[in-house]
């Protein structure tokens, strides 16, 4: 019973983070371009990022934890991972493009919420039209689009170990 729990909280981890992700990107930023919200853009993508920040950083954990309890409840231990055999075919390759990108995911995400995301926030807030304030803003943008991107991969990856890889 514990198994069919720990895959739908996964799966469920991964819509909430993912579909979050898609919301800001197609939804929220779109509508704060406009021109009747620009001069509360900055201050909306603060604390909706901000908001979003705490959810992303808590579906990443159960990501992780369920990904790892998955794991085990389909029998790899600690034997198979040092031994190597849990990386050898055409499933362990799959799972170690997506571990790989989810190392990168969690880099990414390090950089953008607490280094990048905030001095751009700073910076919008003094003054949204400095050069410095645009620079940061996209650079907090990019990382955002790459990150989701890469999550979609992840699900890809996600859905070959489950349904087989065609490698």
């Amino acid at each position: 019973m514990l198994y069919p729990l720990s895959v739908w909280l996964h799966i469920v981890a991964a819509v909430v983070w993912i579909g979050g992700m898609a919301f800001f990107a197609l939804v929220v930023v779109p509508v704060i371009r406009r021109e009747e919200f620009r001069g509360a853009a900055p201050a909306l993508i603060r604390i909706t990022g901000v908001r979003f920040r705490s959810i992303g950083w808590l579906c990443i954990v159960l990501l992780v934890l369920t990904g790892v309890m998955n794991l085990a409840y389909q029998g790899t231990g600690w034997q198979n991972i040092w031994s190597g055999a849990l990386w050898h075919g055409a499933q362990g390759t799959v799972l170690v493009f997506k571990l790989a990108l989810v190392l990168i995911i969690v880099a990414l995400s390090l950089l953008h919420d607490f280094i990048i995301g905030p001095r751009a926030a700073t910076a919008s807030a003094a003054d949204a039209s400095a050069p410095e304030a645009i620079r940061l803003s996209r650079w907090a943008r990019e990382l955002a689009r790459l990150n989701l991107l890469l999550a979609l991969m992840v699900v890809f990856f996600g859905v070959m170990l489950v349904r087989g890889s065609p490698w």
